[in-house]
């Protein structure tokens, strides 16, 4: 916060405030774009997992709060028993018989 407070003094050296207040201007949307992009980052994994675990996709909202937000996502996950059906074993079936050798011609 010091350092805001230090580019805003007047003086000589350091740029005036209307070029700070511009430089701000072009951050701040880059900072809110960067975000959104982590926060998809992260969302649309957290959303495919929940969706086969059989949880609600939904939850994957939990990760606009990014560190609460995915702590919880974490333990729900780890701690939740899984509502999927798990798949069907297949049962083991012996090899096919192979042909019997052929017989040499006799003489």
């Amino acid at each position: 916060m010091h350092e805001v407070a230090f580019l805003l003094q007047n003086i000589p050296d350091q740029p005036n405030p209307e070029m700070v207040q511009r430089i701000m201007m072009m951050v701040i949307p880059m900072i809110f774009l960067f975000a959104v992009f982590f926060i998809a980052l992260i969302m649309v994994p957290c959303w495919f997992i929940l969706k086969k675990a059989g949880f609600s996709p939904w939850l994957s909202l939990l990760c606009l709060f990014p560190t609460l937000g995915l702590l919880v996502l974490l333990y729900v996950l780890a701690f939740a028993e899984w509502k999927v059906v798990p798949a069907p074993r297949v049962a083991w079936q012996p090899p096919a018989p192979y042909p019997p050798p052929p017989v040499a011609p006799q003489v």
